[in-house]
């Protein structure tokens, strides 16, 4: 998933401290985290283009309503709050501070990574 962003410097900070991982390739031109075996990345956006709704990735966490708290207190805005959407499956979305929407999923059927 690639999320663009105005300040890639900021952006690196505030994704590592929402996500609590480093980096894994840190450029000017391209920023990667691997978050579970899953590949985030920031593009700098010197258009600081308008973003769309249509496509969401859900990340998966343990428990939505303390990361979606947490995700606020980082600066995320409130999207869509939690809702259970069946089977015990959890969803809700927040914006970054760069306006990209971000998915948590909490989901008692996917698999525990190690």
């Amino acid at each position: 998933m690639i999320y663009k962003v105005s300040d890639i410097a900021k952006a690196k900070d505030w994704y590592a401290n929402a996500f609590q991982v480093k980096p894994n390739f840190d450029q000017p031109f391209y920023v990667g985290f691997t978050i579970v075996g899953y590949e985030l990345g920031l593009l700098p956006d010197d258009k600081n283009t308008e973003k769309s709704e249509n496509t969401i990735a859900y990340w998966g966490v343990e428990n939505i309503e303390s990361e979606y708290k947490r995700f606020l207190e980082l600066g995320a805005l409130e999207n869509t709050p939690p809702k259970d959407v069946g089977g015990n499956i959890i969803t809700a979305t927040l914006k970054d501070p760069w306006g990209n929407i971000l998915g948590l999923i909490q989901n008692p059927h996917f698999k525990q990574t190690p």
